[in-house]
């Protein structure tokens, strides 16, 4: 189901990602639901290796970048063992360039956000979505982030520290009877991805900002149709900038973020290339990281992606169920959704859900979080 806000917002975003602002003679390839990601936009800074990342600064915003996000995403269990999952995500949008001479007017903001929660539990799954524009209005900010303290809200769903330091942090939303509030805390240091924090993208040399903290711990509670339900889990919060997230011709991701029940967390991706017209491979990438923290970088082009099983959900056939293949770690692993309707419907739509990781050998069993953009309407 989808519950929505604000879809007022929707046109103006439509606008600005289809307008004549984008650069080059290329047209993004591949489903519309992530196409604009593949634009560029004249006047945003693009993200280059060799930026140092700095803390508490780089918790916040960065309006001099087109889209950013706080992404959180928890495999939960009640008293009984049955397992849930829950998702927390601020966008921001950045509309004009920081360096617009655009006249000021708080109804043109220049930054719009965009937030998706979700809840899984043994017998479904739902998603919300909510927008708001940034800046103040009356002298209220409907969403923003701050740094130090740190926060970053959507008028009551909201990741916020609980202290003077980034941790511990607390997230909450409530949707009518659906919603969430969770304490999240770790003894362990965030995890730089990429090189220093650069993460590469495309074989170009594009990418991203972004850093992880894969080790929170969470306890709180989850509330389905009205009733609140006590948890304990692990949590995995991700950061992440830039103002081109795709190169043409790449249709769309599958992202996995795993908490192996050897202590390790491992975070894999691909970007899906539309090799019969660019003639290009899947760009993939990989990083294991140790129960202490430390990183082992994968080699990307041995990691061999399967898929078992597909579904037909939502008009679209997607993957259900993994054979991931890891050889410079002689590692291999099943990887299935829990539940395999945990669609998005927003917007925006993708797939975003809980999964269950198995294996036979030491490091291949444990729970995560799968998500999957651009896969097409099915013809």
């Amino acid at each position: 189901m989808k519950r929505c806000r604000a879809n007022f917002f929707l046109p103006l975003l439509a606008v600005f990602l289809t307008s004549g602002c984008m650069r080059g003679p290329e047209s993004p390839a591949g489903s519309g639901d992530v196409a604009a990601l593949a634009m560029a936009v004249e006047g945003f800074s693009e993200a280059r290796p060799g930026y140092e990342l700095e803390f508490p600064r780089d918790h916040g915003a960065h309006a001099d970048f087109r889209i950013e996000w706080w992404y959180l995403t928890a495999n939960l269990e009640d008293a009984s063992g049955q397992a849930y999952g829950a998702q927390w995500t601020l966008f921001r949008i950045g509309m004009l360039p920081k360096t617009s001479t655009q006249e000021a007017n708080p109804w043109l903001s220049k930054q719009v956000y965009m937030a998706h929660a979700a809840l899984t539990w043994p017998e479904g799954h739902e998603g919300f979505q909510r927008y708001a524009r940034g800046g103040d209005h009356d002298g209220i900010a409907q969403a923003g982030t701050l740094t130090e303290p740190f926060a970053a809200w959507l008028d009551d769903w909201s990741l916020q520290s609980t202290g003077n330091d980034w941790l511990p942090l607390q997230a909450s939303f409530r949707e009518g009877d659906m919603g969430f509030s969770l304490n999240l805390d770790s003894d362990q240091p965030l995890v730089l991805q990429g090189d220093n924090g650069f993460s590469q993208k495309h074989i170009s040399g594009s990418g991203s900002y972004y850093y992880s903290q894969p080790f929170l711990q969470a306890d709180g509670h989850v509330t389905i149709d009205g009733m609140d339900i006590a948890v304990t889990g692990q949590a995995w919060l991700d950061r992440e900038w830039s103002s081109q997230f795709l190169q043409p011709g790449q249709l769309g991701w599958d992202w996995f973020a795993l908490h192996l029940d050897s202590g390790e967390k491992l975070m894999l991706f691909r970007l899906r290339e539309d090799s019969a017209n660019t003639g290009r491979k899947d760009f993939q990438h990989g990083v294991l990281i140790s129960p202490q923290g430390n990183k082992m970088p994968l080699d990307g082009t041995q990691i061999v992606f399967e898929v078992v099983e597909s579904a037909e959900l939502h008009g679209r056939k997607l993957p259900m169920n993994w054979r991931i293949s890891l050889p410079e770690i002689d590692r291999v692993m099943q990887i299935k959704a829990i539940l395999q309707d945990q669609w998005m419907d927003v917007d925006f739509a993708y797939w975003e859900g809980a999964v269950e990781a198995t294996g036979d050998s030491a490091g291949t069993t444990g729970r995560g979080y799968l998500e999957m953009t651009g896969y097409p309407v099915s013809q």
